[in-house]
């Protein structure tokens, strides 16, 4: 008797390596890749930060997307970085300029902009004027300077080497609160009712199951990973 041999075999193991190599892809995008670039502080001499970069851990979420630098009414703002102004108007209330940098942008808020939309500005160009009104730190003036990948919200800090660099998503979960108690593991699904009584068994169960996974590798965890 002669054994069918399956066509489809060849059409399957091109869906595994696929799986397979969008996985690679996936792990290799979560490399760093090039340097921060070396930006100029926007207002001179070098301001006190009033308040740090905070991002929120979703995106309506409250938090920080920038900061806060302290500066006076008429202080000149400059651009930290070389680019194109693709803004300079009023925005929301306040007067907003933005440069953009390729696949970055910076912003600068609140500011009477002396710069128009297409205009290419060298690192340190003067922007316009810090205004009082808009200001994040009223009664005080201060500077709203954010620094913008797409629509990801990075640390400006980062361009005059003072900020830490954040390698977990903008939108990533917070994380949990450290604690010394020992916490069970989860099971790997719950039982329906009304079998709450096998609820030992397959606690047993549970914990048997890295000694007999190759590997030994534990159950119950899920990676990080998941779209903003």
């Amino acid at each position: 008797m002669t054994t069918a041999v399956p066509t489809r075999l060849p059409g399957l193991v091109t869906v595994v390596l696929g799986v397979v190599l969008s996985l690679v892809a996936g792990a290799a995008s979560g490399v760093p890749g090039d340097p921060d670039p070396v930006g100029e502080w926007p207002l001179r001499p070098v301001p006190e930060v009033m308040a740090p970069f905070d991002p929120p851990t979703s995106p309506y979420g409250p938090g920080h997307r920038g900061v806060d630098l302290a500066g006076r009414t008429g202080q000149t703002v400059h651009s930290a970085l070389p680019g194109t102004v693709t803004y300079a108007g009023q925005l929301a209330g306040r007067g907003v300029v933005v440069v953009g940098h390729g696949a970055t942008r910076t912003t600068y808020e609140p500011v009477t902009a002396t710069v128009s939309v297409g205009d290419r500005v060298p690192a340190g160009t003067p922007l316009g004027s810090l205004e009082l009104s808009g200001s994040h730190c009223f009664p005080r003036a201060c500077l709203h300077w954010g620094w913008i990948d797409g629509e990801t919200y990075l640390d400006p800090l980062r361009l005059v080497g003072a900020g830490p660099v954040r390698l977990l998503p903008l939108w990533s979960e917070p994380p949990a609160p450290s604690s010394t108690a020992p916490r069970a593991r989860p099971l790997p699904f719950l039982l329906p009712l009304p079998y709450a009584g096998w609820l030992p068994l397959w606690e047993a169960l549970h914990r048997a199951l890295p000694l007999i996974r190759p590997g030994g590798a534990p159950v119950g965890r899920h990676g990080a990973g998941g779209r903003w």
